[in-house]
């Protein structure tokens, strides 16, 4: 590696001026190319692709309501079997592991979909799924789906009884006490699993196939290793589950209400409950269970929400997990920002206003269960409306591209983002997405959905953003000046003994080390800090022969064999790689030349890069994303950061 990366160098010492030419040119085009995707209401927003697990949701869906689009379920079906591995099986991310629970629901969305059992390909899947221990295998989210089916008994399913919306915010266990994300899941679930509607399943189509009949037997469908505390909890589910009957149906009735009217709530217009595809579809589906009205407006937006987030094109179908405006805005804001040219300003000058227009007012919010008598919002959600759910990574990031504009017309913007965000600060100095101190570690083992992270704990990379702001406007406002000390603190204990930042929302450590970098240098941490040359060091030693960086999302399963590692160089982790490296005084650097010549080299004709891989999780070990915005506006932020460096 060390010779391919110094005869980038040597190149480019020998044609300086060509290269500062080229440089210029690849700026210039990739500016023009990504203002030409800007929304002429001034923001961006690109798709975002998941696993499959979207897709087959909604064909079991369209049979649990008995409402089937045949064209809209043969594209999806398309879709679904182009991405089948050769194993059979289908995995999480592009050339990551089979997935039983997700290849199980394929295969039974296929075969509702009209796919034979004795086809080839299903074939090879249900062998896959057979090899991993078959249904029994799978994870609670997908044997709830067979349970309404009809295809495995309840009991498999850990008591999740509507009743704990009645729980007081005192007791171990409350909704206020787990994370957003299962908190919009488990509500609606909570009422789908008291009524266990059967799912109408007009063509009568089971997976009896996929059942190891001795695993049903011995009722193995609890194998996943559990905590002591786990197993606690599912001893008193099971007594839970023996007591049930003697619920009064009044308290019953009466919690199914509350849960319903606590789903009403954040509804969130033409935007979905939490703005998330799987929550959008199981508040339908309880809408459907307890007999709305389809003319009923909150059944006919909880349809369109779901709708909104179709991507169909000729043959193929599929849906995104969610929309991400905002994100995509303030990202390409800031890739501009950095290209300091006249041509971007109209461009800028229009995403900040559409930002400034999406900043929330003094509106309810879940966070303010932890801090109820903070008066005012100041926050940005991640999709166009989802008012419940503000969260930090965007807020501190917009406040961050409005604080660069230097422009007195976002001073009271600023004020009121900084004000919120230094509320929702936890008690050990970090930044979660969405919550305040949501840190109960033994939630951690709750068998309700097991494979989501039950808490949205503090992270690396949503606190480094944290630190990014906040240390602009501690200057101006030095109050702000603890919560930035005690987040950099935080950080610091979050570092990795190779010098690594962990990346929650993105893959993985490559985008945890760029985002805590970029803080400190925001921070005033001088470059010459031990901590910073560690990381420095782990960046330098990531890097590929080509110039590139790149992670497999493999490392959120095995961190020790994959931290920063991956079979080929990626556009989006070359970018966060050169800009963690520059923000630590590195910019003349071989690393950082040879990575600016690959960015360079692997610039497509239209102006733009483009990745084929996914590269976020959302939730780590069983979620991944492809953000198709990171190779848009990244390496032109990346380019030009280098430009003005130099």
């Amino acid at each position: 590696m060390e010779q391919s990366i110094m005869s980038k160098v040597q190149t480019v010492a020998r044609k300086n001026g060509i290269f500062d030419l080229l440089l210029s040119q690849a700026i210039d085009t990739a500016q023009v190319a990504l203002i030409q995707l800007q929304n002429k209401s001034g923001y961006w927003l690109f798709e975002s692709e998941s696993d499959c697990l979207m897709s087959a949701d909604y064909i079991l869906f369209s049979h649990f309501v008995g409402n089937i689009d045949e064209v809209l379920q043969c594209r999806l079906a398309n879709y679904m079997r182009k991405r089948q591995a050769e194993d059979g099986s289908f995995p999480l991310f592009y050339g990551g592991p089979g997935d039983v629970s997700l290849t199980t629901k394929v295969y039974y969305a296929l075969k509702l979909s009209g796919d034979s059992a004795s086809a080839s390909h299903m074939v090879k899947a249900c062998n896959f799924i057979l090899s991993k221990g078959g249904v029994a295998a799978c994870n609670v989210y997908t044997r709830f789906s067979l349970a309404e089916f009809e295809q495995v008994p309840w009991r498999t399913i850990p008591y999740m009884p509507v009743e704990m919306i009645l729980l007081p915010n005192w007791s171990p266990f409350h909704i206020y006490k787990i994370s957003y994300w299962v908190r919009v899941l488990l509500v609606p679930l909570s009422i789908l699993y008291t009524l266990k509607v059967t799912a109408k399943n007009p063509k009568k189509i089971g997976v009896s196939e996929l059942l190891i009949k001795t695993s049903e037997q011995k009722n193995h469908y609890f194998s996943k290793p559990f905590s002591l505390m786990g197993t606690v909890y599912l001893l008193l589910g099971r007594l839970g589950l023996a007591v049930d009957f003697l619920i009064p149906n009044k308290l019953r009735q009466h919690a199914i209400a509350k849960a319903f009217q606590w789903i009403q709530e954040r509804l969130n217009g033409d935007d979905g409950l939490g703005g998330m595809f799987p929550a959008m579809l199981f508040s339908y589906k309880a809408m459907f269970a307890l007999e709305i009205p389809e003319n009923d407006i909150d059944f006919t937006r909880a349809k369109k929400a779901i709708q909104k987030l179709l991507i169909s094109n000729n043959d193929e179908a599929c849906f995104q997990p969610c929309l991400s405006p905002t994100w995509d805005t303030g990202f390409a804001t800031l890739a501009l920002q950095e290209c300091r040219s006249e041509q971007a300003q109209p461009a800028i000058n229009k995403s900040l206003n559409w930002l400034l227009s999406k900043q929330l007012g003094d509106v309810p919010g879940d966070w303010r269960i932890q801090c109820p008598d903070f008066k005012g919002g100041g926050g940005w959600a991640f999709q166009f409306n989802n008012a419940y759910y503000p969260d930090v990574d965007d807020t501190a990031m917009i406040a961050f591209a409005l604080y660069q504009a230097n422009d007195k017309q976002f001073d009271v913007a600023i004020d009121r983002a900084a004000r919120w965000i230094d509320v929702m600060q936890s008690k050990n100095g970090g930044f979660a997405a969405f919550d305040i101190d949501n840190t109960n570690l033994y939630l951690n083992d709750l068998p309700f959905l097991d494979n989501l992270p039950t808490l949205d704990a503090p992270s690396a990379d949503v606190s480094a953003r944290g630190v990014m702001f906040l240390a602009t406007v501690a200057n101006r406002h030095p109050h702000y000046q603890t919560a930035l000390n005690k987040c950099i603190n935080f950080l610091w204990n979050e570092q990795e003994p190779d010098g690594s930042w962990f990346g929650r929302w993105g893959t993985n450590y490559i985008y945890g080390t760029w985002s805590v970098l970029v803080a400190m240098e925001q921070a005033a941490i001088p470059n010459s800090d031990t901590r910073i040359q560690r990381a420095v060091k782990w960046l330098k030693s990531t890097q590929k022969e080509d110039g590139g960086w790149g992670e497999d999302n493999l490392s959120y399963h095995d961190p020790l064999k994959y931290s920063g590692m991956y079979h080929m160089s990626t556009i989006c982790q070359t970018s966060w790689a050169l800009l963690g490296l520059m923000a630590a005084g590195e910019v003349h650097s071989k690393e950082v030349v040879a990575g600016i010549c690959f960015l360079l080299e692997n610039q497509e004709d239209n102006g733009l890069w483009r990745d084929e891989c996914f590269n976020a999780p959302t939730f780590p070990g069983s979620y991944y994303l492809r953000y198709y915005g990171y190779d848009k506006y990244f390496p032109l932020w990346t380019l030009a950061r280098y430009r003005n460096l130099r």
